[in-house]
């Protein structure tokens, strides 16, 4: 694996290939929205029309899979934001990476040191491998934004965020009734579930999506022989990122189903 275009910026380590992806991905989801919905026709709708009719009601039909869709319609652009921003996100390094390697330290970007080529750690591979005279760093540009563990658990805090806010404003006495069901005695493993359920969200999506790039950059070390082996992870990858969008949506309709709904009557 290589090493990520990092800096320092007020006291926070700052990704810029991260940064610069996550921009990108907003960029092509909303040209893509914008294309969808630019010449709307009802005799002759297009194929890009055709597809995000589909797609709405696709979501559509996830929020009434977990609850009453009078409640959940308002989910529905949450829902199609979710699943078009990490299916676009998971793609996204697939179909190529930008890669530039460094053979000494003292580069900047912004005005800003990469401390990921900085004379610290070319000093740290010297120490492991003695014996290359002239080593070289690969910084990676261009990457899946979800593969990085802090986005994945960013946007799974926003939804946790969101999820409780729900909860306490929406239904607040079944919300916080839902603690101590059925007995007060399982507060705290219900206070436990609350944050493995964060911590599993965005995990998930972080392990599937980075453990498809390590493969592929694997593959892509191999040279020709790697080259079968990479198209079929290639068409393997594309289906897990369109799974992982679905996952992570409908685990967010789900929490949010438990946060708004009365679910008392079940018990």
């Amino acid at each position: 694996m290589h090493e990520a275009p990092i800096i320092k910026l007020g006291g926070f380590n700052i990704d810029i290939s991260i940064v610069t992806m996550l921009i990108v991905t907003c960029v092509v989801v909303f040209i893509l929205a914008r294309l969808a919905v630019r010449n709307l026709s009802v005799e002759n709708p297009g194929k890009l029309q055709n597809f995000m009719e589909w797609a709405v009601e696709f979501v559509q039909g996830m929020i009434s899979s977990t609850m009453d869709f009078k409640k959940g319609k308002v989910f529905v652009s949450l829902g199609m934001t979710l699943m078009m921003f990490i299916l676009v996100g998971n793609l996204l390094g697939l179909p190529f990476g930008i890669v530039t390697e460094y053979s000494e330290p003292g580069h900047k970007i912004f005005g800003q040191e990469i401390t990921t080529v900085n004379a610290a750690a070319f000093e740290a591979i010297h120490e492991k491998k003695p014996d290359v005279e002239h080593p070289h760093i690969g910084v990676a540009w261009w990457k899946s934004p979800t593969a990085d563990v802090n986005v994945t658990m960013g946007l799974a805090f926003l939804i946790f965020c969101i999820v409780h806010f729900l909860g306490m404003t929406r239904n607040t006495k079944a919300y916080f009734k839902s603690y101590i069901e059925p007995f007060p005695v399982f507060f705290p493993i219900k206070f436990i579930e609350v944050f493995s359920n964060l911590l599993t969200h965005g995990m998930r999506l972080y392990g599937n999506i980075f453990a498809g790039e390590v493969l592929i950059s694997v593959l892509l070390g191999a040279g020709v022989f790697g080259i079968p082996g990479l198209i079929i992870w290639q068409g393997f990858s594309i289906f897990v990122g369109c799974i992982q969008a679905f996952v992570f949506t409908m685990l967010t309709m789900v929490y949010i189903s438990h946060a708004v709904e009365d679910h008392s009557a079940e018990h």
